[in-house]
């Protein structure tokens, strides 16, 4: 292919240079959304014809023996040497007819499809963002962001009760199950590290403890 090319990091080519189905045809797709515009399908008839006649020297090789094996290479070599001038104008046409699908951003210079074009700024909605759509956008980041304060807010407060300095077991050393600092394991019901507090003053008590050894509560 000669000359600038346009599309040249967002198409896809589907072309086929042999058989009964050879022909060209090319996808593009939007830059921003990915959205895809295919081209309509364009028949290589050289390469058709190359088709037809291995399926015929195929189905009467008896017949036909070393001349029709002649006339296959014979035409399959006309079809590699017009196979790239045809892609090329076939190339051409299918991005001709694509830009009456896409728009070039001119500060990003990327091809997008009508739903990602800012028509009214000549940009794309990448570099241009509908203005809307951002005040929109804004509002629901700062919900987020003032109920996310919020919460974590809430979660300080319930982490000032949380005793950090009592030993937990994370994982029951009888049967290895998780525990999430249980005092006794989900899995086989084994006592777990921590140690029994006071209901009222919060005294670790000792083991086998009835009563709180600091203010007598009982356990």
């Amino acid at each position: 292919m000669s000359g600038e090319i346009y599309f040249s990091n967002n198409y896809r080519d589907m072309c086929e240079q042999h058989g009964t189905g050879a022909g060209f045809q090319f996808e593009f797709n939007c830059s921003r959304c990915q959205d895809t515009w295919r081209s309509a399908f364009q028949p290589y008839a050289s390469g058709r014809m190359a088709g037809w006649v291995d399926r015929a020297v195929s189905g009467a090789w008896g017949a036909l023996g070393r001349a029709g094996s002649e006339a296959s290479q014979a035409i399959g070599g006309m079809v590699g040497a017009n196979w790239g001038p045809a892609k090329d104008s076939a190339f051409q046409k299918a991005i001709g007819d694509a830009t009456s699908h896409f728009n070039r951003c001119a500060r990003c210079t990327s091809y997008v499809c009508g739903r990602c074009w800012n028509a009214s700024q000549g940009l794309c909605l990448g570099c241009a963002p509908d203005t809307a759509a951002e005040v929109a956008a804004a509002q629901q980041r700062g919900l987020n962001d003032v109920a996310s304060q919020r919460g974590y807010d809430v979660g300080g407060a319930q982490g000032q009760s949380f005793n950090v300095d009592q030993p937990r077991q994370l994982v029951c050393p009888q049967c290895r199950t998780e525990t999430h600092g249980a005092r006794f394991c989900p899995g086989c019901g084994h006592q777990l590290a921590q140690q029994d507090r006071c209901t009222s003053c919060q005294t670790e008590l000792p083991t086998g403890a009835a009563f709180c050894p600091d203010c007598g509560t009982r356990r």
